[in-house]
């Protein structure tokens, strides 16, 4: 895609390559470095790397021209040569990351930088540079503007120079001033055939930049095809990957089931061991097997001993249980005899003292 219009290289560019050295009427103002970007000219949405690395980006400045572009080369490519207008945004996508879009190239780059600090900064210079383009354009125009109304006083002055010469002295000022209206017509013309050759200049650059693009089209598909065997290669890596991944799972599994064996032959071997101390104590048990049966019948006479002790006890046990059943009935015998003779008592003593009352009653009346 040839870029319409596009400024020539040739006035600031004395070679094109590893250490390019930018000279002639334009001058550097502000350089940094980033990865450069172009949209992808078929979906309008992906980005395709237009550098290997980060390369340097710089402004420039034409003082001949009074315009400003942005230029970045990687080893002998143009790679960023946008001039700047100030219809252009730089707009900021991420922290690191900004773009622009030129309509002349009908493009739109982009920039990835190493730090936001550096983003912050190029995205102010493009501001400045934008206002600065903005402020030449005003001028430029304002040119053109009083070229044009100088021209046309020219033609107007053209008939009154025939009138001229049939009026006398008096007329002498406005023939001095037509003559000053025809030298800066000449100056315009001039300055005409100056954009004229400026303006094939550019069309040699855009057939430069064109014969370019194709070159860099035709490395396109060298490396399109390069990256086509690159990746059958990655993926037939990726297909051994595999496979010795899975001879490795293989591998380890085995090592899973021979730490597994090894860990049960230790157990085993560790029961084994048990074992054989049980048996050791068994025999050492074993020894002492008489001695055991012997106490055991002697514990045995005296359990029984101590079972007719505990039968003759419950019989005894018994046998006070039943007299203090008894003693307890008695109790509750004399208890109740007792309560009837309480009772009687009561009723004699009361009787006493009716028996004392009327005694006393008795002395009284005598």
């Amino acid at each position: 895609m040839a870029a319409v219009g596009a400024p020539d290289l040739r006035p600031i560019c004395a070679e094109v390559g590893p250490g390019a050295r930018w000279v002639g009427r334009e001058q550097p103002i502000f350089t940094t470095r980033a990865h450069v970007f172009q949209i992808d000219p078929n979906t309008k949405k992906n980005w395709m790397p237009a550098s290997k690395q980060a390369v340097t980006v710089s402004y420039f400045y034409d003082v001949t021209r009074n315009s400003y572009r942005i230029i970045s080369v990687d080893g002998a490519k143009v790679i960023i040569n946008s001039t700047i207008t100030p219809n252009m945004t730089f707009t900021k996508t991420s922290q690191k990351f900004g773009q622009w879009a030129d309509s002349r190239a009908n493009t739109v780059f982009g920039l990835g930088f190493s730090s936001e600090q550096q983003l912050t900064k190029f995205a102010e210079k493009f501001q400045e540079v934008k206002e600065a383009a903005k402020i030449a354009k005003d001028k430029t125009q304002e040119k053109i503007e009083t070229s044009s109304n100088h021209s046309q006083a020219s033609s107007v002055n053209g008939t009154d120079d025939e009138k001229a010469s049939h009026a006398g002295p008096a007329d002498t000022h406005l023939k001095s001033e037509n003559d000053k209206l025809k030298i800066a017509l000449t100056q315009s013309a001039a300055n005409v055939k100056k954009w004229e050759i400026e303006l094939q200049t550019l069309r040699e650059s855009n057939a430069r930049l064109t014969t370019a693009l194709q070159e860099s089209a035709a490395s396109v598909e060298q490396w399109k095809r390069q990256f086509s065997i690159c990746r059958d290669e990655n993926d037939q890596l990726r297909n051994k990957i595999d496979e010795l991944e899975e001879q490795c799972s293989e591998i380890n599994r085995e090592k899973e089931k021979n730490t597994q064996l090894k860990r049960r032959i230790e157990e085993l071997e560790a029961e084994l061991r048990e074992k054989e101390t049980e048996l050791k104590d068994l025999r050492k048990q074993s020894e002492i097997i008489p001695q055991l049966m012997s106490e055991c019948e002697y514990v045995s006479e005296k359990l029984e001993a101590a079972e007719r002790d505990n039968q003759n006890l419950e019989d005894k046990v018994r046998s006070l249980k039943t007299d203090i059943e008894e003693s307890k009935y008695r109790q509750r015998h004399l208890k109740v005899e007792l309560k009837s003779f309480l009772e009687v008592l009561d009723g004699k003593i009361d009787d006493l003292h009716d028996f004392r009352r009327g005694l006393s009653k008795l002395g009284t009346d005598n």
